[in-house]
């Protein structure tokens, strides 16, 4: 199961502190490119740098943070749990009251369990997140607080992979690399796409080219669309944001901005043979980079394919969404396979279109044979026949048949092969 070695690299992952710029960022591509993908290409934008209406911000490097309780203990520890510490906290070296350590302190009182995942990017803060259990179990009296961090002029990173195909088109593949210590919402996105990278790279063929990119969310897709817009305005005929993939709750599908592109006919259609039951979000119900490849203006091809949406699971943005209980080998194994059949999808995409005119008489050329195809299986050729009129994508045609598009495969190869199908 492909599950299990998603899984793997995603624990190999998991350890480091990622942010929106900085080595955690640096350190996962590095792994990535070492260990699946060497042709990944990483890229650094200066801090200062114009992307549209944003700048790249100053890079941040933390070294330790903790708090130091009036009896002498540590708690807080960024060692023990790099969610304890609000991202891109300001260094501070100070004693507190009870009192005036509270108003630098976020829990969560509807989830008493969790640490909460809480950054500050654009505006200069500290902070640390803990438990509420553990913050209301705090005393009265003085605590030391230390944050051993830093701001400083830098770069943004980011990875970029381009895996070549017959034509200039390409299928556009993001995924952000920016969370520390959450495994739906950060590591599932990343490993699962990069196990995809590895999947198209061994075909012995592909009819588009694709690009994968790997970015700190938001300012990272910001960044990179300032740095490419007019390439992937021009070449991108599909595309998803791959991210929640990895859990083994359902699945869920959130549409283009467009909802018509694609990308959106061919989600739908995989999702609802993947899981009857997924469920279909709407853009108003956007929150990943969709928002950014989707702006007027843009308008990439870009939907969402999840497993779990962002926002919509109990886990979400806690230290509770982990890989022993949330993410696992057999949802990964999901995810990958629901996009890998949506990719697969896409590089079938064409526009049947049936070369005779009446119905053409299969017996005489054996196809029946050669198809192993039962009775019962008959009225399918017949009815991917009857829908090859070359106005209709092969998508379209499946959903016309009642069958998943993967069960027209094989029979479109044979009609074609016999003359008796073109495919545009």
């Amino acid at each position: 199961m492909i599950g299990e070695e998603i899984h793997r690299l995603a624990q190999t992952l998991w350890p480091l502190n990622r942010s929106i710029t900085g080595d955690g960022v640096r350190e996962t591509l590095r792994i990535i490119q070492r260990l699946h993908l060497p042709e990944l290409t990483v890229h650094e934008v200066p801090t200062g740098t114009r992307a549209f209406d944003w700048v790249v911000p100053r890079e941040w490097k933390i070294r330790a943070a903790y708090i130091v309780t009036p009896d002498g203990r540590r708690i807080c520890d960024f060692a023990v749990n790099n969610l304890h510490v609000v991202g891109y906290s300001t260094p501070v070296d100070r004693t507190l009251s009870l009192e005036e350590l509270n108003a630098h302190l976020h829990s969560l009182p509807d989830r008493p369990d969790a640490v909460p995942f809480i950054t500050s990017y654009y505006q200069e803060r500290w902070g640390f997140c803990l438990s509420h259990n553990q913050r209301i179990q705090l005393q009265q009296g003085m605590y030391r607080v230390v944050i051993d961090s830093e701001l400083f002029d830098g770069a943004l990173t980011y990875g970029e992979v381009l895996i070549p195909g017959a034509t200039s088109q390409e299928v556009f593949l993001s995924t952000y690399v920016c969370h520390p210590s959450m495994a739906n919402n950060e590591l599932s996105g990343p490993t699962v796409t990069t196990f995809l990278a590895k999947w198209l790279r061994s075909l012995p063929a592909r009819k588009y080219s694709y690009r994968i990119v790997f970015v700190p969310e938001t300012i990272g897709s910001i960044t990179y669309l300032s740095r490419n817009l007019d390439w992937l305005k021009a070449h991108v005929i599909a595309g998803f944001n791959l991210s929640c993939i990895g859990d083994e709750r359902g699945y869920a599908y959130l549409p283009s901005r467009n909802g018509g592109t694609l990308s959106d006919r061919v989600a739908r259609h995989v999702l609802t043979w993947v899981d009857a039951g997924f469920v279909t979000y709407r853009w108003a119900d956007r929150g990943s980079d969709e928002r950014q490849y989707c702006a007027p203006g843009i308008d990439l091809p870009v939907a969402c394919m999840m497993r779990s949406k962002f926002d919509r699971y109990p886990e979400y943005h806690t230290s509770m969404d982990d890989l022993a209980n949330v993410v696992t080998p057999a949802g990964l194994d999901g995810g990958y396979n629901a996009v890998r059949l949506a990719l697969e999808t896409i590089e079938r995409h064409c526009f049947p279109r049936v070369t005779v005119l009446g119905e053409p008489q299969l017996g005489p050329r054996g196809l029946y044979a050669q198809l192993s195809t039962p009775e019962a299986q008959v009225p399918l050729i017949l009815n991917l026949i009857t829908w090859a009129d070359g106005t209709r994508s092969l998508v379209d045609i499946a959903d016309e048949c009642g069958v998943p598009v993967w069960d027209l495969y094989p029979l479109v190869d044979q009609l074609v092969s016999h003359g008796l199908l073109s495919v545009e």
